[in-house]
């Protein structure tokens, strides 16, 4: 039995954290919840007050938030290499974009997919300001490449990719050279694989029930 202790569904926000749990190599427990009483019943309520995946549990620990567990994992396993030491130059753009992804990014493309418009003028009282200008600022931060923080693979990559994997799926982020680029070496990870093998299987096995 493994105190690292996964709490998922494989069709959810869940495979952000399955892919880092496979980045680190350490052993872990899945725990697959179902949408509807499942996860809003009182036991995993005391893990997640939102009643939502994915969750951690590292012992006494629990942590919530995709980007937050990425960073978390990244801090408490530091021998795997997942983040830059905190003297290191390339601790700033290490969180700077991967909370840029789960704040500014996320409000962006959630905006285009539900239709949402600023009003003209109040584009200063929105976390992203405006959605071109969100995509122009991530593009920059990944032209240098290969990856966020340069040579490294980090956790930022774990969060960051799997945000622009899903917005070009599903056409909330525009098809930008650079990001498919970026998506592409995200894809060919070998954990990432894993990852997606370990869901798919769990979504067959669902449907078989």
């Amino acid at each position: 039995m493994s105190d690292l202790i996964l709490y998922t569904n494989p069709q959810s926000r869940g495979r952000i954290a399955h892919w880092m749990m496979e980045e680190l190599g350490q052993p872990y427990q899945t725990v697959w919840l179902g949408y509807g009483p499942e996860m809003k019943s009182p036991v995993y309520k005391a893990v997640n007050p939102m009643g939502k995946v994915p969750a951690i549990r590292h012992g006494d620990v629990v942590v919530t938030e995709a980007a937050a567990i990425c960073a978390y994992l990244a801090d408490a396993f530091p021998q795997v290499g997942l983040a830059p030491a905190p003297t290191s130059p390339q601790r700033a753009p290490y969180l700077r974009w991967m909370f840029f992804a789960a704040g500014p990014l996320e409000q962006a493309v959630t905006a285009k997919a539900m239709g949402w418009v600023v009003p003209e003028g109040r584009a200063a009282m929105a976390g992203f300001g405006s959605y071109a200008d969100t995509l122009d600022a991530l593009e920059t931060a990944l032209q240098p490449g290969p990856y966020i923080c340069g040579e490294q693979f980090t956790a930022a990559d774990v969060y960051v990719g799997s945000s622009l994997s899903w917005g070009l799926m599903f056409g909330t982020i525009d098809k930008r050279p650079v990001f498919e680029e970026y998506v592409a070496r995200m894809r060919a990870r070998p954990a990432l694989l894993r990852a997606g093998q370990i869901n798919e299987e769990r979504i067959q096995k669902q449907a078989a029930a």
